[in-house]
């Protein structure tokens, strides 16, 4: 392991955070309150993302050195998700992360061992190369007892394996370009990741919502997201009011757009590292 694995796994546990950092996030934690999740509050999230900065070192060592999905991330994530929930008493507060994240710490070790200074890009394309066959067997399974196996069963939509698939296009073709146009517009790091989010749920099927309400919540979610960003998003004046109105629709119907939330979170991720992000 290198100084630079440390490095990297730094970064993303520094992702991790500003997300949780970012408000108002509908339903989502922050430091303000819990949004729609009665398990969890913003100092445990907090916990839970610090003891990821291991793991995540280890799985930028192993995407450094393309060790296979199979017979290596996977274990490395399952023993990320022990520790996790050994630290939050059992709830599972970065579980997808472990997995949306964990898979870009591997591919921007890649993209580092194969460039030196990885572009996105030349991210995505580690990813696939490195792992693309193996993460479209992974998609493929039917696994279920996960909230995506029981999303898909009961709603013919897919999550986050088949996201992986597709090497990220929410991170590479929504989050990325979001993030980017709002901070040369002149926003904040908490207005942009704000906007960012808001883009996300406009165009993600987000499977922690549909898990919660079905088809008739990630519509709800969808349209409340596109009708934000419609109206101007984080430009508008009174954006703040306006989300965080959006925050207590989302808190009153037990929505929470998680799977949006590990987007941010590798949108950031993929934003710091790279120069041209």
């Amino acid at each position: 392991m290198t100084r630079d694995d440390q490095v990297l796994a730094r970064a993303a546990v520094t992702a991790l955070r500003d997300e949780l950092t970012a408000y108002p996030k509908p339903g989502l934690v922050s430091p303000v309150d819990s949004g729609a999740h009665a398990d969890m509050d913003f100092e445990l999230m907090c916990r839970s993302a610090d003891s990821l900065l291991q793991p995540f070192a280890s799985l930028a060592a192993a995407g450094r050195a393309a060790a296979s999905f199979e017979q290596a991330l996977i274990p490395l994530g399952i023993e990320a998700e022990r520790g996790m929930l050994a630290v939050t008493g059992g709830v599972n507060t970065h579980r997808g992360a472990i997995f949306s994240v964990g898979l870009l710490v591997a591919a921007i070790g890649r993209a580092l061992a194969l460039s030196g200074a990885p572009s996105p890009a030349a991210i995505r394309a580690a990813l696939s190369d490195t792992w693309g066959e193996a993460l479209a067997v992974h998609a493929a399974r039917s696994d279920e007892a996960s909230h995506g196996g029981l999303v898909r069963r009961r709603t013919g939509r897919d999550g986050a394996r088949r996201e992986a698939a597709r090497a990220f296009p929410g991170v590479f073709e929504t989050g990325i370009p979001t993030y980017r146009a709002a901070r040369l517009a002149g926003l904040d790091d908490n207005a942009a990741s704000i906007q960012t989010l808001f883009a996300l749920m406009a165009s993600i099927d987000d499977t922690t919502v549909l898990y919660r309400g079905g088809l008739e919540a990630g519509s709800f979610v969808r349209r409340s997201a596109a009708d934000f960003l419609a109206d101007g998003g984080c430009r508008q004046p009174g954006w703040f009011e306006k989300a965080e109105a959006l925050h207590r629709a989302f808190i009153a119907r037990h929505l929470s757009a998680g799977g949006c939330a590990d987007l941010l979170a590798c949108t950031l991720l993929v934003s710091r590292c790279c120069d041209d992000a």
